[in-house]
């Protein structure tokens, strides 16, 4: 799923244009890679201002902070790598509040990488898969930041662990380390809910 490797040579001129300041070539760039961005935000942050509020934060940061890239990691781990740090800012620094799955079943809007339905399929189970998706993110919440950022960017959106280590500044060996206690706090919270899942 990743998008590692070689850059394009249009990514490359607008990077080159971006930090001679251009903004119009920074701008395709945000258009570029926005929904991924905030796709991971929105993961890591569970609410539709925040995420939208993190991801510009990490523009902005991209932005002042592009003369320092160097493309030694492709373009986009270096962006994922600051949209993920701006969110774990935000995971700092709010209160600890429980994942709610009222809030969760009230939120009808879509994204590009949320399942859309099969009108065709029965309604019942529509309805159970719905609720395993609602359960599964309400625990997702309750991981610690850290173990968020790793399954969020290894499960649902697919970095290898060296991208990974790349953007969370960590060794990849930290990187399997954090996924495995993370899926097993996941598998804990869930086991609840294991009829559902079975």
């Amino acid at each position: 799923m990743s998008d590692a490797g070689k850059l394009s040579n249009s990514e490359v001129e607008l990077i080159r244009r971006s930090q001679a300041g251009d903004r119009g070539s920074f701008d395709l760039l945000v258009r570029q890679h926005y929904q991924r961005a905030y796709n991971i935000a929105y993961r890591m942050l569970s609410d539709d201002d925040r995420a939208a509020d993190a991801t510009q934060a990490a523009f902005v940061r991209a932005f002042r902070g592009l003369d320092d890239f160097r493309a030694e990691a492709s373009f986009s781990t270096w962006l994922y790598r600051i949209v993920t740090n701006v969110c774990l800012d935000h995971i700092r620094q709010a209160p600890k509040q429980p994942a709610s799955l009222t809030l969760l079943a009230d939120d009808e809007t879509t994204l590009e990488q949320r399942a859309i339905p099969d009108e065709q399929a029965d309604p019942a189970v529509q309805a159970e898969q719905r609720q395993r998706q609602q359960i599964v993110h309400a625990a997702l919440q309750r991981l610690t930041g850290e173990h968020r950022a790793v399954v969020v960017l290894y499960d649902l959106n697919g970095f290898s662990y060296q991208e990974i280590a790349q953007m969370l500044d960590i060794a990849p060996g930290t990187v399997k380390s954090r996924l495995n206690r993370a899926r097993l706090a996941l598998k804990e919270q869930l086991q609840q809910h294991w009829e559902l899942f079975a």
